[in-house]
């Protein structure tokens, strides 16, 4: 039943990329902050919210495109507009001298934060929230966070979920809510203050939400494992507690956001790599693997997922960033990611079968906690739909090169026999560890050859083809639907929701 409310959520955004959906939630916070404005008392007129809006993200733009000629970066006008907006959206929109001045320089530190403030080419803090630290405490002018007002709550409310949805951050956005208001209604209780009318102001008339949304779940600057995630939200959330100080200085949520980013950078990995293109191979019917020379050694483990940006011209509604699972294994000298593509496919897959060794193509911000379990005695079921097999090619080529007899099974459903991609991988695995591997087809070809057959990967077929079930941690890798199919069907069979894990990963339509 909770699983349906989400169905038409998660319909509506699939087809956008974080990126634009994000760009339409901020430009959709100023076009409502407008209208208000025009109609009841904002504090700001229409005029300085819309030129003050203008500025920052014309400011953002240009001052980006001077630091990625300096340093020879390719060029992401997408990510500028976003740190425009939210700059325009958190510094007081007045358009006098000062005014005008306190945007320019926030928006001129903003993006030399994500150049300059940088260890190893990962930048560590939020670009906007260390632009307004840096002001703060180099003239004395800070955020007003003027957006977080009773009147835009339901607003940055609707927006925010759609967000929060489209990177399953649920958990860190509730984690940080529920520790700011304990941490709120703690301190109001030793200062003998209203502890009722401090929450309400936390609720009504604070950023906490937008920060939420907008900031605290903002990929790079947060870590990318739950554990650390929560951890990381947490912290954020007790700091910006509005009665937290260290020492004299009282902790802002641009401040608490920053020190975040601090624990979040010494967690996390730093990897950014500029792979070139080494191999394009066809390795399904319109799947193509894409073979890169990684430049340097990184680690991650089988399972994981990087980041892929792109530029490209006139790049559509799902942007020039692209998140895709890393199909090769840490025992392999190259990097890998397999591609389905589609007749009506994305400006970036067009852009994709076009690259060469020439390409400008950065892989940052290796994720994911879709990987193999401590215990080498656990039970394992691979569960893949399609293209969503690339994780358990990386993990099971990664059980063959280092000899792990793991008990694993895998049920791998696709349309017709064209359709199954890294057979070698899992064949050799039959031999190699002892894996066993079904392929379901759900078209209409006959499954004539051994280990396959016709059908759909439902409750009737787990019970068959896992009969122990009940001993099993189970994965689930391919599209939205088909994940949510079997996570249904097996929690019908009295699976437990801790032995199901799900891959996801932002951006995935």
């Amino acid at each position: 039943m909770f699983l349906k409310f989400f169905n038409p959520i998660d319909k509506l955004i699939n087809g956008v990329s974080m990126y634009r959906l994000l760009l339409y939630y901020l430009v959709g916070l100023l076009i409502v902050a407008i209208g208000l404005s025009a109609v009841k008392d904002m504090h700001y007129s229409p005029i300085q919210i819309g030129l003050s809006a203008i500025i920052a993200v014309i400011a953002c733009w240009i001052i980006n495109l001077v630091f990625a000629r300096i340093f020879e970066a390719p060029i992401n006008p997408e990510s500028s507009i976003l740190t425009g907006l939210i700059i325009a959206l958190i510094i007081p929109p007045t358009l006098n001298n000062f005014g005008i001045l306190f945007v320019l320089a926030a928006s001129g530190l903003a993006i030399a934060s994500k150049y300059i403030l940088t260890i190893g080419q990962k930048h560590i803090f939020n670009p906007a929230a260390i632009a307004v630290v840096l002001t703060y405490f180099g003239s004395n002018q800070g955020a007003s966070w003027w957006m977080g007002t009773a009147m835009m709550l339901p607003f940055v409310l609707i927006g925010g979920i759609l967000i929060t949805r489209k990177l399953r951050k649920e958990h860190m956005v509730i984690t940080f809510l529920v520790v700011t208001a304990i941490t709120t209604a703690v301190y109001s209780v030793i200062d003998k203050s209203g502890v009722l009318l401090n929450l309400k102001n936390m609720t009504l008339s604070s950023p906490a939400f937008f920060l939420a949304f907008v900031m605290l779940t903002e990929p790079y600057t947060s870590p990318t494992t739950r554990n650390k995630q929560l951890v990381y939200a947490g912290i954020v959330g007790f700091l910006i507690a509005p009665q937290v100080h260290l020492g004299s200085v009282y902790t802002t949520p641009e401040i608490g956001l920053v020190i975040g980013n601090i624990f979040a950078y010494l967690v996390s990995s730093k990897t950014k790599l500029f792979p070139i293109l080494k191999n394009k191979i066809q390795i399904a019917r319109d799947t193509v693997e894409f073979e890169f020379l990684p430049g340097k050694q990184f680690a991650f483990e089988p399972g994981q997922y990087m980041e892929f940006t792109l530029p490209h011209e006139n790049p559509d509604n799902r942007g020039s960033r692209r998140w895709f699972t890393i199909a090769s294994s840490p025992t392999e000298p190259t990097l890998k990611i397999g591609v389905k593509f589609y007749e009506q496919s994305s400006s970036f897959k067009e852009a994709m079968l076009d690259i060469n060794q020439n390409s400008q193509i950065v892989a940052a911000q290796i994720a994911g906690d879709f990987v193999l379990p401590n215990d080498p005695a656990q039970k394992l079921v691979f569960i893949a739909g399609g293209i969503g097999v690339t994780p358990f090619r990386s993990m099971v080529k990664y059980l063959i090169d280092n000899r792990e007899n793991r008990s694993v099974r895998m049920l791998y459903a696709v349309k017709t026999k064209a359709d199954i991609a890294y057979k070698d991988v899992f064949e050799e695995a039959r031999s190699a560890i002892g894996m066993k591997t079904l392929y379901v087809l759900s078209g209409k070809e006959e499954a004539n050859q051994k280990n396959m057959i016709n059908g759909l990967i439902n409750k009737r077929l787990l019970q068959r083809a896992v009969p122990d079930y009940e001993e099993c941690l189970f994965y689930i890798s391919g599209t939205h639907d088909m994940v949510e199919s079997v996570e249904l069907a097996l929690l019908s069979m009295g699976v437990h929701h801790h032995n199901i894990k799900m891959d996801f990963f932002s951006g995935y339509a």
